[in-house]
């Protein structure tokens, strides 16, 4: 990997470590922070690692002990470097891209959200739309806190079709969420997303972890792959 899509790799890791923390405070959890790691303990406990140096034998330790005491636990690792199989976990691979500043798309019907009403519409339509298990059934204002706007950014189409959250964090924008409902996707919702996304980042990188469903529209939409994640479950 070159110096630079390192460099993007770290600043992807560190846009997901800030927006986690972000979302959990906003939520009252608690964000433990390490040397070389995040753990966020909300109604899972997720753990982040911040840099290959990750300290493995305190991070297996932490996600033993809370698996122990009948926590649901999520691991991400975008440096491939953990092996937790020895815990009884199973590690998926996602897929983080990127995306060089460039021209953006023109006009879509999609906009920031600015209000509470449209606030509890995108929250809707992500927890429903990526059915989040641990925040099932839906309750307004549990998952996305008001109190989130004023760290991120959610974007909602006006037909109420599709949201997405972002975070601006170290040197590049964030794209979380994507999401389309079920009776409005292949109509090019999850597109218009995304160019409003650009445009709010046009002259920033925006990184993503891409659904294996999703990368095909993301590499039209010029963002190119680092490599692969680890999410341990």
């Amino acid at each position: 990997m070159t110096g630079l899509l390192a460099e993007r790799l770290h600043q992807a890791s560190d846009n997901a470590i800030a927006m986690w923390s972000a979302v959990a405070r906003s939520r009252g959890d608690v964000v433990h922070e390490h040397a070389s790691f995040t753990a966020v303990d909300g109604r899972r406990f997720r753990i982040m690692v911040r840099h290959p140096g990750v300290d493995v034998e305190e991070l297996t330790a932490l996600a033993r002990a809370r698996r122990a005491d009948g926590r649901t636990v999520v691991v991400e690792d975008p440096f491939q470097v953990l092996d937790l199989a020895a815990l009884g976990m199973k590690a998926a691979q996602l897929p983080v891209m990127v995306r060089e500043p460039a021209p953006a798309p023109g006009p879509t019907e999609t906009e920031l959200v600015r209000t509470a009403a449209d606030l509890r519409k995108a929250e809707d339509i992500i927890v429903n739309g990526f059915e989040l298990e641990e925040y099932q059934p839906y309750e307004p204002g549990v998952t996305f806190p008001p109190a989130l706007l004023e760290s991120a950014d959610l974007f909602l189409r006006r037909d109420h079709a599709g949201a997405c959250l972002t975070m601006t964090h170290g040197g590049v924008g964030g794209v979380y969420w994507v999401t389309t409902l079920p009776e409005h996707r292949s109509k090019g919702v999850g597109r218009e997303i995304m160019h409003a996304v650009l445009r709010h980042f046009q002259d920033l990188p925006v990184t993503l972890t891409a659904s294996r469903a999703g990368r095909p529209l993301y590499e039209k939409l010029g963002f190119v792959t680092l490599g692969d994640s680890d999410w341990w479950r």
